[in-house]
């Protein structure tokens, strides 16, 4: 039995490694799978059994060519999360747009696309699914990011969109709680905020699911969360009873909130505040229930497997 010949860029990221070490577990028809992964320097590539590094830039698309190769399935999850617009536009636009043109050109046969929630916008949304809301982004990197997908859907991709990602190797979400919590000591308006959030672990059985399950795959546009939203109140107080955060006792309503942020200088906007503690929710049953893919127990039950990377993130601020 032939195995299943993955491309696969942003190996070393967060949600990279996670699915790279899924895959290099995965057992299609027992055939196994071997990857051939994307990067642009030699620095952090692990050198495992069943993997194989090749040298390509998104920024520059004549390093593309070829990459294609013999591969069964691109999984497309390099992306800049930050950025101008010009720089986030060379990764997001140019450089997945030739990544795809290279994938059709080479006959890849089926193609998983990681995108963003953020493509939404401001909101407060609640329990909207894809096709009933259109994508307002705010920043370079979400409008971007939307753009991308473009190129992916003309492709035959399956895009995905998950909300907020948890766990290992997070330097984002729990961070931002961090650092705006100490900015706004208090539980925010009840702590009655849903958002819409997924383990990254979890995220990664799901993009290997759906990469390398024999069959049919579903294109278009997908949210790719734990189809049960997370109350942030109940999200704060895990991590508060998990040592990540420092409690508070006091129960500020949205405007006392905002008051106390613009108050108080640090790095996260009004906008990134909002995410985190207004509601941000989208229906994401379908993806999981499509792909037969079990959607594990949420990500509030698998934040003990990650307490301690955030607790060690915590002691270096």
């Amino acid at each position: 039995m032939n195995p299943t010949r993955v491309l696969l860029t942003g190996a070393t990221g967060f949600v990279g490694s996670a699915v790279l070490r899924r895959l290099l577990t995965a057992r299609p028809e027992e055939g196994g799978v071997q990857v051939r992964a994307l990067a642009r320097t030699a620095s952090g590539r692990p050198e495992l059994p069943g993997l194989d590094w090749e040298s390509a830039d998104l920024t520059a698309p004549e390093s593309l060519r070829g990459v294609g190769r013999d591969a069964d399935v691109l999984i497309h999850l390099a992306s800049l999360v930050s950025g101008d617009e010009e720089t986030c536009a060379a990764v997001n636009v140019r450089g997945t747009g030739a990544l795809m043109e290279e994938a059709r050109r080479a006959g890849v046969r089926r193609i998983v696309h990681l995108s963003t929630a953020a493509v939404y916008g401001p909101g407060p949304h609640s329990g909207l699914g894809v096709d009933e809301i259109a994508p307002a982004p705010t920043s370079p990197a979400s409008r971007t990011r939307l753009e991308g997908e473009a190129a992916a859907l003309a492709a035959g991709a399956t895009v995905l969109r998950p909300g907020l990602v948890l766990g290992r190797g997070d330097r984002w979400v729990v961070p931002a709680l961090a650092e705006l919590r100490e900015r706004v000591p208090a539980q925010w308006d009840g702590g009655r905020a849903l958002s819409s959030m997924v383990d990254v672990d979890d995220l990664a059985r799901l993009i290997v699911t759906l990469a390398c399950t024999p069959g049919s795959s579903p294109g278009g546009v997908h949210h790719a969360s734990h189809p049960v939203p997370v109350r942030n109140g109940d999200l704060m107080a895990r991590l508060t009873g998990l040592g990540v955060l420092d409690p508070v006792t006091e129960d500020w309503t949205w405007q006392e909130c905002l008051d106390r942020f613009h108050g108080t200088p640090g790095r996260m906007t009004e906008r990134q505040f909002a995410l985190v503690a207004r509601d941000h929710w989208y229906r994401s049953e379908e993806i999981w229930r499509m792909t037969g893919c079990p959607e594990g127990p949420g990500p509030l039950a698998r934040l003990d497997d990650a307490a301690a990377w955030y607790r060690d993130r915590r002691s270096e601020r």
